[in-house]
């Protein structure tokens, strides 16, 4: 047999990986699906949008990134393609991808003790990092937000005695239940992550670590991170991007961290953030937790929050509509910017339309 045989796989291997698409400091687009599915999408998630009450959906941004290719953009409100949107606690997700460029520098272990990089926690030696990325630190926390301010621990945090330190307010919670036994949703474990970061990456480093490690590298040139009065960045909540930025992560994460040639995250993080936390029970959440991602599937194969998606969805989520898909079975990165204010959007129903319309167009 002539050895040339052996280069072909090798050949095809190399034309598939210079066939994919990557946005460059734009995105390549693609053709715009048209048809009746389009239309049902569209009817959800822009229907005559009511200001003045704030009812209702009211989509700012919608996006698809489908094979690497913008293939659906919409914008409405004050929201334009070059508006760096407040994300809410899709900031969670990012802080977590950003710590994946960590993870691969080999700067920390998920068993490491969380108070070996923020000493505050010196009082629990029990709890590590992994317990933080599952929102199980065991720390008494209620994240309640405009229905119960007054006892809302997020609200003291962010607005009022916690908001020059944030991590410092949360490490002086007391502990409800063991770290990592009891899965409790706290953007004060995501503000000692934050905090945590500080330590890892080390503090001359830490104000452009976001930009260096993670937003340089995938082209987002736009991004804003807030940090309290310590100079933590505020990992809970108030990181800003465009949506065509914000997809650019989506697109690393559906591609297991990879970003062109190189491994941006490795692959064993992407894994961690797509593992269903075992301890979480049906009815905690809207989502499954993983590791500061949200999922579409659990360990009990029963929970399928997102019945009409791909169980490999997994999604980051903020506030008042924010989100963030990703479908790697389908090949698809979903932004959606919004100003929901009453709780009417669900996110199975927008996944639904989008798999209608999106799809059905995927080429194997």
């Amino acid at each position: 047999m002539s050895k040339g045989w052996f280069l072909i796989p090798l050949l095809l291997l190399n034309l598939y990986a210079q066939a994919e698409d990557w946005p460059g400091e734009q995105w390549p687009s693609g053709p715009t699906p048209t048809g009746l599915a389009i239309e049902a999408l569209e009817q959800y998630a822009f229907p005559p949008r009511d200001d003045a009450s704030r009812q209702g959906i009211r989509t700012d941004a919608l996006l698809v990134i489908l094979d690497g290719r913008l293939v659906y953009e919409r914008y409405a409100g004050p929201t334009r393609a070059d508006t760096a949107h407040l994300t809410w606690s899709i900031s969670k997700s990012l802080m977590a991808t950003v710590f994946g460029v960590a993870y691969g520098q080999k700067l920390f272990s998920l068993q490491d003790p969380a108070a070996r990089y923020y000493p505050a926690l010196s009082k629990h030696p029990d709890m590590t990092l992994a317990d933080l990325f599952h929102w199980a630190s065991g720390l008494d926390w209620q994240e309640d937000y405009e229905y119960a301010p007054l006892k809302s621990s997020v609200v003291a945090m962010l607005y009022t005695r916690g908001r020059h330190d944030m991590a410092a307010f949360t490490a002086q919670h007391e502990r409800d239940s063991p770290p990592g036994q009891v899965f409790r949703y706290s953007s004060g474990d995501s503000n000692l992550l934050a905090a945590a970061l500080k330590n890892i990456v080390g503090p001359a480093r830490y104000a452009d670590y976001p930009w260096t490690a993670l937003f340089e590298p995938l082209g987002i040139r736009h991004a804003t991170w807030e940090t309290d009065a310590a100079g933590t960045f505020v990992g809970s909540s108030y990181a800003y991007l465009t949506a065509r930025d914000l997809a650019r992560v989506g697109l690393l994460m559906q591609r297991e961290g990879r970003w062109g040639e190189r491994q941006l995250i490795p692959q064993a993080w992407v894994a961690f953030n797509r593992e269903p936390f075992a301890r979480f029970r049906a009815g905690q959440d809207e989502a499954v937790p993983g590791g500061h991602w949200w999922l579409n599937r659990a360990a009990d194969p029963a929970i399928h929050p997102w019945p009409d998606a791909p169980p490999d969805t997994f999604a980051a989520l903020g506030h008042w509509g924010q989100a963030l898909y990703v479908i790697p079975s389908a090949r698809l990165v979903i932004v959606r910017y919004a100003d929901d204010r009453d709780g009417s959007y669900r996110h199975n129903e927008l996944l639904k339309r989008a798999m209608a319309a999106f799809a059905g167009t995927v080429q194997p």
